[in-house]
């Protein structure tokens, strides 16, 4: 059980805001953090991580891990942390990065094993390729057998089919160690696959919180489906329009009526719902 309350000055995309997050996590679940850019989330990560400080209270397992001031050092919450950019150390081998985590030879081969990563054991980073990168990033990560397990967008620079793979290891791996688990992802269908549990930001402030089915597709009255994305352009093709909108990597066109098209800005986040099959798209408030 995580119990967090906590608050930090930061600033953010628009400017200065506070982070102000309050909430109970439950032990062996996986939590999808995700928000616009600049709403906290990363920052959260390493809060929870002790790599930045911040007001108020932590406490894992009944363990204060932040409380009155006192912070308890990053290297003391046994925390597995998988960056964006992977962070392997290039002087090392696939084999000597795992081991430099904790020297347990057995877990490290399990781990190696697992990720199917055995044959590349002594390889170095340089040679290997995103996705094996991802892999060995992922079982240092796991070598200390962490409480928590928290992972900044660790797919993200990665092609679609070796995220669908990574997704299904990274799930195998969470079930396996028994870690509680959270994962910042602008990613719909990997929150999806992945969480039990969306936890969504907007500058600084915690405004959703759900099961991936509650908080991704949340249909409003008759409406069949809805979801949110970016409007990217309106373009106008005899006499119609037709809105252009980004919506989990994906692009879908829709036709608008012109007193929509008149009604939407683009750049601004939009919610694309249907009734029956009229599509709708709305401005999101």
């Amino acid at each position: 059980m995580i119990e967090l309350a906590i608050r930090k000055e930061l600033q953010g995309a628009g400017g200065r805001m506070a982070l102000e997050v309050a909430l109970h996590i439950e032990k062996g679940s996986f939590v999808a953090l995700t928000g616009e850019s600049g709403s906290g989330k990363t920052t959260l990560l390493r809060i929870l991580a002790g790599l930045e400080r911040a007001e108020g209270r932590l406490v894992v397992d009944g363990k204060p891990w932040l409380e009155g001031g006192r912070a308890l050092p990053p290297q003391k919450r046994r925390v597995g942390f998988v960056f964006q950019d992977y962070a392997l150390f290039g002087n090392m081998t696939v084999r000597q990065n795992l081991l430099f985590v904790r020297n347990d030879e057995a877990l490290a081969d399990e781990l190696l094993a697992t990720t199917g990563l055995t044959a590349l054991a002594h390889r170095y980073p340089a040679t290997l390729s995103g996705g094996q990168k991802q892999r060995v990033a992922l079982c240092r990560a796991l070598m200390n057998r962490p409480r928590l397990l928290l992972m900044d967008e660790p797919l993200s620079a990665l092609d679609p089919a070796m995220r669908s793979l990574l997704q299904q290891e990274i799930l195998d791996l969470h079930r396996r160690f028994g870690t509680t688990t959270l994962m910042v992802s602008h990613d719909p269908a990997e929150i999806y696959r992945l969480a039990d549990r969306v936890l969504v930001l907007h500058r600084g402030r915690l405004v959703e919180d759900g099961s991936p089915m509650e908080v991704l597709l949340k249909p409003s009255g008759s409406q069949k489906f809805a979801f949110t994305g970016e409007l990217l352009d309106i373009v106008r093709k005899d006499a119609i329009h037709i809105a252009v909108v980004a919506i989990g990597g994906r692009l879908v066109e829709v036709v608008l009526e012109k007193a929509e098209a008149k009604s939407l800005k683009v750049g601004e986040r939009v919610t694309v719902g249907a009734k029956a099959f009229a599509p709708t798209i709305l401005p999101r408030r």
